[in-house]
Order: structure tokens, then sequence, then C-alpha cells
């Protein structure tokens, strides 16, 4: 009898558990629905935005205790989204293809694919890169990251910043498809968007190749996440690697396998088009009176003098609000009153009366310009200073620009000079000096931070200057110019001799010496708005002098919030089963 019941009951608990498993199978396929619907209203938005695509690119030669650089490429465009990704290029290096879709492109169903690496060339590098290659690696699959083609595997709960994820993995029912997404998918727990993907494209060919990678959104409004970091990654260690891994490692096929170690970054901004804040103030223009407006600052005479200024402010301003439009400046902000308060120290203990402002361009290579009274400076070198006193020697290089004299074409002042579209701006933007004025300019340097505040700390200056140099001839899509004085420039760092000899020797296995930061180092970024600030992360203690990194690519863990967290979701919305939290 007592076996019975027991049995009985077994039963009982074993419909009641049916029905509970079944409810959670039920949820979590909710959840995937509601995963694919959100990928496809992201690609439908993205489809009205054409944000900055930057891509850079470092290639690392192999040894046994480490590794360096052997060369680097880059990549400065627009992304375009609709089914899938491409972009125009504003500007790329050599091994760049010219076009912005592959050569070796081949469909895909009804689509087309395109391969951030194509056939080898005879050059000094081993690829030939494809710009469409890099701008895919924003989406996991287009219009076809879909149940029909993909299988979604729930894994575990993650918090990445202030958001909590889902995490899936996601495989291709097709094992042999070319160009799907195999990897993890980190989806936030509130309306089901994807926040970041990572893992390779399948199907890699000789013609055809894919490589693994890290990409990132953001919270930019309402139920989008916007892309905004891609990292990619390829070390692999083995100098003929077997051709069964071939598609693991992202190597051509050929008589040779040439090696798979470089390490790249891709970054977005710009999605809110700055012309919408000049509109925004036409917009909010008041008009009080129908009396005419009277301008009442002063005398109405204008000596030839104040007629120059004026001429060379008109062209700071066109070029400026050019360089906004496009994307390329930041807004003025808190990064800007830093630099600032640097060449206040610099001018003030020179008793140099001028009027100066800086501003940062948001793009990664190393360089400074001065137009009118405005000094700018990159992001990427801003990135890579490691202390006050270096910023402070690369602005007194375009501080003395001002003072001596120099200054960009006046041309500028012409509406017409600045009428031309994005793809245009590198080559129709000359921001450069003469070499004359560059060694002059350098030579009034030193003597103003001579006079300086920082006059007693330039050594870590000239170790800056001695760990540039040292890798100039590796990294010269770094240290080039896109549009203005190219501050790495072998003459450049020559004529800073001086202040290269105030240091003490380079030693790069010395943990507590820090010549110089690695990318990204300095400088957050809101892609959206285009705004800047410092990063704010305590200081790390280094475990050995490989994490130093100077200059190179790293891998990026942002810290994700949201831009308006709601109450409690949507009703309706689906959670994921108790069974797997």
């Amino acid at each position: 009898m007592g076996f019975r019941l027991c049995a009985a009951a077994i039963g009982m608990g074993l419909l009641v558990a049916a029905p509970a498993v079944a409810q959670e199978r039920d949820q979590t396929e909710r959840i995937i629905d509601r995963i694919v619907e959100g990928e496809q209203q992201f690609l439908t938005r993205m489809q009205s935005l054409h944000p900055v695509l930057e891509t850079y690119i470092q290639e690392f030669a192999s040894s046994g205790a480490g590794s360096s650089i052997l060369r680097d490429h880059y990549l400065l465009g627009r992304l375009t989204i609709t089914d899938r990704a491409s972009v125009e290029a504003i500007t790329a290096s050599a091994h760049f293809q010219k076009s912005g879709r592959s050569k070796s492109s081949e469909p895909t169903g009804n689509r087309t694919r395109d391969y951030a690496i194509s056939e080898g060339s005879r050059s000094k590098s081993a690829f030939s890169w494809v710009p469409a290659g890099w701008a895919q690696m924003v989406i996991p699959d287009g219009n076809s990251f879909n149940r029909a083609m993909y299988g979604f595997v729930y894994s575990r709960k993650e918090f990445l910043g202030d958001v909590r994820c889902l995490v899936f993995e996601v495989s291709p029912h097709d094992k042999k498809a070319e160009g799907r997404f195999l990897g993890t998918i980190w989806v936030e727990d509130q309306g089901f968007r994807i926040v970041r993907f990572n893992g390779i494209y399948t199907g890699s060919k000789s013609s055809q190749i894919f490589f693994h990678f890290d990409s990132w959104r953001v919270n930019v409004a309402p139920d989008l996440w916007a892309p905004a970091f891609v990292y990619i990654e390829e070390m692999n260690e083995s100098e003929k690697p077997p051709e069964s891994d071939l598609r693991v490692l992202g190597l051509e096929l050929g008589k040779k396998s040439p090696e798979a170690r470089f390490k790249a970054q891709t970054r977005l901004w710009g999605y809110q088009n700055a012309r919408n804040g000049k509109l925004d103030e036409l917009s909010d223009l008041q008009i009080e009176s129908t009396a005419p407006v009277v301008d009442n600052s002063g005398s109405r005479d204008v000596t030839p003098v104040e007629s120059q200024r004026l001429w060379e402010r008109q062209a700071e301003q066109n070029v400026i609000q050019r360089l906004e439009r496009g994307s390329l400046l930041a807004p003025q902000g808190e990064v800007d009153q830093v630099l600032n308060t640097v060449v206040n120290n610099l001018r003030a203990t020179n008793n140099l009366d001028l009027d100066v402002r800086c501003r940062v361009l948001l793009t990664t290579r190393f360089e400074t310009f001065s137009i009118g009274k405005t000094i700018v400076i990159s992001r990427g070198l801003l990135d890579v200073l490691p202390d006050e006193a270096t910023l402070a020697t690369v602005l007194a290089e375009e501080l003395s620009h001002l003072v001596l004299g120099h200054r960009t074409a006046t041309s500028y002042a012409f509406g017409d000079q600045i009428m031309f579209n994005d793809g245009d701006l590198v080559r129709r933007l000359h921001l450069t000096l003469s070499p004359q004025e560059m060694d002059a300019a350098a030579a009034k340097a030193i003597q103003i931070l001579a006079n300086s505040p920082y006059s007693s700390k330039l050594g870590n200056a000239g170790l800056f200057l001695k760990a540039l140099q040292s890798r100039v001839r590796s990294l010269p899509n770094l240290v080039l110019a896109n549009l203005g004085n190219q501050f790495a420039s072998e003459s450049n760092i020559r004529q800073l001799e001086e202040l290269a000899q105030k240091a003490p020797p380079l030693e790069e296995s010395k943990i507590d010496q820090v010549a110089a930061l690695p990318l990204g180092s300095r400088i957050k970024l809101d892609v959206w708005t285009n705004q800047i600030s410092l990063v704010k992360a305590e200081a790390v203690t280094f475990v050995s002098s490989r994490e130093k990194m100077p200059f190179e690519v790293t891998p990026i863990a942002l810290h994700l919030t949201r831009l308006a967290i709601k109450n409690g979701g949507a009703a309706g919305s689906p959670e994921i089963p108790h069974g797997q939290r």
C-alpha cells in the first residue's frame, strides 16, 4: 500500500513538473523572439544614422619572450547600415582597398558579404584590408539574424557595468554557411536589446577571411543601443598553423601561411548630426520687435589691422564649424578647460599677451594644429601622454606658432572653401605648416618651457619623446597627421632633442618607468553627442613591464549604463525562467 502511495505521489509530481518546465521553455522562447525583434528594430533605426567609423590596426612580430609592433594601418570613414554594413572612406592607409566593397565578395542567399581581409599582397604587409569588413563587425548578421538561421542557448546572467544582462550562445543551424555569426551575445534584461557580442564569422576561405572580435554598444536613446567600440585580436604564436586551424585563426591559404598576429580597434561616434544644434539655435530665435537690430558695441570704423584679425577669425570659425559638423571636433567641454589651464600657465610665466583656447580632435592619429587663436590636439595623442609636463610640451609647440606669427591659410574665410562633403575633409583641409616653421616653433617651445612651471619636470617629457622616437618607423599610420602638423615626425623629435637629453635612459623593462600610455587611457567619448571627458579610473599597479603597453591597442571593458532606467519594465515582458537564473 505504501509503495502504491509513493508511486502515485511521484506520478503526481511529474504531472506538476511537466507544465512548469514547459512554461519556462515558453518564456525562454519569448525572450529569444524579443531579441530577434529588437535587433531588426535596431537595423531600421540605424539606416538613418551615419556615424564616423575609425579603425586602427597594429601588426606584431612573434618572439619567444614577447612581441613588438611591426607596422600599422588606419581607416577613417562613415558607416552605413542597411541589411548589411558598409563604410565610405574619408582616408585610408596604403593596405586598405580603395573600394568600400570587397573585390572578393560573394553572394550568400540574397545578401553580399564583405570580408575584413582579402588576398595577400606582395608588399611588406601580409594582408590587404577591406574597409567594409571592419564595418560588418558592428552587427551580428543583418536581416538574417533570426531563429530560422540561428540557434540560441541560454548560458547565464552577468552584469556589464550597471546593466544586468542575459547571456546566450549563438550558432548558425547550417554549420557550413559562410559569413554567419558564431559566438556569444549579451542582452540587457529590460528591452532585450543586444549590448555586446563576440566571436567570429564562419566560412573563411583563401580570399574571404574572418577573425575574432568583441563588439560593444552603448545606450544613446530609449531602446537604442548604438555600436561604440570593436576590439579585434589574432595573436596566434604558431609560425605555420595546420590548415585545419586556418578558419579559426583568420589566415590566408596558399604556399606560405603568414602569421595572424595583430590587434585592432574600431571606434564609432558622431551619431547625432552636429548640424542639428545650429538648427535648434535658429528655432529658438525670438523676434521681439519690428525695429531694426543695431550693434552698439563700439566704433563703426575698423582699422586695417582689425580687418586682418577679423578675416583670420572668420577663417578660424569656418574651419572649426566644419570640423564640428563633420563630427571630427569635440564640442567645448571639461577637457578643453584642462588644456586651457596648461596653456595659461605657459602664457603667464612667459608674459605672452595672447587670447588662446584649445579644442580636441576626436581621431586617434597623433597631430596638432592651430587655426586663428585655437590650438587643436588629437584625442589619440592626449590618450598616451603620461603627465601634465608632457602635455605642456605638446601644447608649447603650437603656442609657439602663434607667438611667432605662423598661421594657416586664411582662404578658409571664403564660404565656398569649406563647402564639401565629409568624404573630402582630409583632402580639402590643409592645416599644416612648413618644415621651417615647425623647426622655429620647436626651438621657441623649449624657451617657453624653460620659463614655465614645468621646467623641473621635463625629464618625463624627454622620456616620452624617446619612447615615441623608438617606435616612429613601426607606427607610421599612428604618427601621420590627418589634417595638421605631425608632432611625431622624425625631424620634429630631433628639434626637441634637448628635452630628451634631460631625461633618464629609457628602460622599457622597468615597471616603475612609464614613458607613454596605451591608446584610450585618458579620454572617454560620448558616441551620441561627441562630448568628451577624462577617464577617472583608479591607478593600477603593474605586475610586469609588459602591462605598460605604450602606444598599443588594448581590449576594452565598457561600464554600461542605461540612459533612462524603467521602473518595473513593460507590462507582460517575459522573464528568464526561474530554473535558469
